[in-house]
């Protein structure tokens, strides 16, 4: 297992569910970890959960002012973990465009800009830890995910170019493919999810990993 005495990790999407379940987890371990989410609130909350340094950063990753500014405020990082994402089920049928395109906008190009934000660092010092949250639904299509599943898919291809990019140079990269997760967004599913985890629990195999 990694060493993370003191290392500083990004939490983009950590003020509740796996994010925050990961946060704990890596504070624990002597991780300075810097959480982001949208909501200022939320995340004071979240630090305060934590037994260790746990600066915040609040940002939208679907704005790209919002990142912009945010990277402009970040300290050298041996780590960032994206975490962030929206989701509601819908069909083709039941087209949505405005919930359709934030699921792009927030799941895929929020990560692209995020990792925009940290990679330069890390290349320059050589050394860096990516990791990207994808998804079991994006490996294919599958009804009723349209948005999340596409958007899902993008970020784990990102994820693979990224790795096939960057082996052998300091720069680790990993793609993490959580099935179901009990949180405020697997809430709106009404049909059942099989072997679906607490965040805790999936935090904890994340973490190992």
């Amino acid at each position: 297992m990694r060493d993370f005495r003191g290392k500083r990790y990004w939490l983009v999407g950590a003020s509740e569910g796996l994010g925050l379940a990961l946060a704990r987890l890596l504070s624990a371990a002597g991780a300075e970890v810097i959480l982001s989410a949208r909501s200022e609130p939320a995340l004071q909350a979240a630090a305060a959960s934590l037994p260790g340094p746990a600066p915040i950063l609040p940002v939208d990753v679907g704005s790209p002012d919002s990142v912009a500014q945010a990277a402009a405020h970040l300290p050298p990082l041996d780590g960032l973990v994206f975490l962030a994402g929206v989701y509601w089920p819908m069909r083709a049928q039941d087209w949505d465009a405005a919930q359709a395109e934030a699921m792009a906008n927030i799941n895929f190009t929020g990560c692209v800009r995020t990792v925009g934000a940290a990679l330069p660092g890390m290349v320059a010092r050589g050394q860096g830890h990516l990791v990207i949250t994808g998804s079991l639904s994006g490996f294919r299509g599958l009804p009723g995910v349209i948005g999340y599943a596409a958007s899902k898919a993008g970020t784990m291809v990102l994820a693979e170019s990224l790795y096939a990019d960057l082996r052998r140079t300091g720069i680790a990269v990993q793609l993490v493919n959580p099935g179901f997760i009990r949180t405020r967004l697997t809430a709106k599913n009404d049909f059942a999810m099989p072997f679906i985890m607490d965040p805790e629990q999936a935090a904890q195999i994340m973490f190992r990993h």
